[in-house]
């Protein structure tokens, strides 16, 4: 018994080591981003995960629509907002 517990305890260690290192921090980041994700506005300014730089035009379920230069909207997934550079004040 004592045996076995001896054996059983490193690993238990190794996990819960990971946990805290590597899963627990991902897990709050992906929480994190989606949450800026689903709080999209109108106004904001925001880079995409390619690099683009834009402001929010329009948002639907699935969609937000980015003005990228005079008269140029572009469509990209809620999933390729990368970062909000600046929250519009609406």
């Amino acid at each position: 018994m004592n045996d076995m517990l001896g054996t059983l305890l490193p690993i238990i260690a190794m996990f819960a080591i990971m946990w805290f290192l590597l899963i627990r921090p991902a897990q709050k980041r992906q929480k994190q981003t989606k949450q800026m994700q689903d709080s999209l506005k109108r106004g904001d300014r925001v880079i995409t995960i390619g690099g683009i730089h834009g402001t929010v035009d329009a948002v639907d379920d699935s969609s937000v629509f980015l003005k990228v230069a005079d008269g140029t909207t572009l469509q990209f997934d809620r999933q390729a907002v990368g970062r909000v550079v600046e929250s519009s004040a609406l």
